[in-house]
């Protein structure tokens, strides 16, 4: 088992939360590298990357874009690292089924991949935090709960997928402290996309999530939903390109930038 870094989580650098995910360290990212920008990572071979970025512009609430790398290029002008190793843990995907988690893609890398860093709501959540808003999952030292949704992506060329939502309840008060907020970060997902009942969005069942951990929901709590960085994942599954890499749900890219950087008045 990985032994915890001694420095805290909130205070670790950038660079020092990639070097302990690339020896090993394999944990949510949640929680690490506060005012650092976290971004979710998928690679598509450069045939599928137009495709990717027509959904994205058309679905920008779950897939806003951060940055995209030149082909076979393990690195972005946000991220000094390499996108191989250097997340906490990867997924790799084969004609749409998932197949393998790991540590490292290095073996599985070609020359033809174009990485999208994808905004991620980990950002917001020192801001969530210093208003005075809970975040269950960090209390509970879990991954967020993510689910999918009965509601559709927009589609784009040969991707289509189904909208995927991360979830935390947040005390009924202070719902409206968590959407102005949130609303001030659109680049990595911006303000609720649903507040309340989980059963309009098709989620039977928020013991259950799709991805990520279900949490605790206390007396006087609402469910409050944010559009997610898994959808390009959901992407993958149903359109069924012949190969993706991505991270684990939760395992994020801790990037070079500031949070503040995608903050708007």
């Amino acid at each position: 088992m990985n032994e915890p870094p001694k420095t805290s989580p909130a205070d670790m650098s950038p660079p020092r939360a990639r070097q302990a995910f690339r020896t090993g360290l394999r944990v949510p990212t949640s929680g690490y590298c506060a005012g650092w920008t976290q971004a979710n990572l998928i690679a598509l071979p450069r045939a599928y990357a137009y495709d990717f970025l027509l959904f994205s512009q058309r679905n920008p609430r779950s897939c806003p874009v951060l940055d995209v790398s030149e082909p076979g290029e393990a690195r972005t002008s946000i991220f000094d690292g390499d996108l191989r190793t250097d997340l906490p843990a990867y997924r790799v995907y084969s004609e749409g089924e998932f197949v393998a988690e790991r540590d490292e893609v290095t073996d599985l890398w070609r020359d033809d991949l174009v990485c999208f860093l994808i905004g991620c709501s980990f950002t917001f959540e020192t801001a969530l935090l210093q208003a005075g808003v809970p975040v269950r999952h960090l209390e509970q030292g879990s991954n967020v709960p993510m689910y999918r949704t009965s509601r559709n992506c927009r589609p784009a060329g040969t991707l289509h997928a189904p909208l995927v939502v991360s979830m935390r309840p947040i005390p009924a008060d202070l719902v409206a402290t968590a959407v102005r907020v949130t609303a001030r970060y659109p680049a990595v997902h911006g303000a609720p996309l649903h507040v309340g009942s989980p059963e309009q969005l098709g989620i039977t069942d928020l013991d259950r999530p799709d991805f990520g951990d279900a949490v605790e929901i206390r007396p006087g709590e609402v469910p409050v939903f944010w559009g997610c960085g898994v959808t390009p994942q959901a992407a993958v599954m149903r359109s069924k390109p012949p190969f993706a890499l991505a991270h684990a749900p939760g395992h994020m890219a801790v990037t070079d930038t500031h949070d503040s950087a995608f903050l708007v008045p």
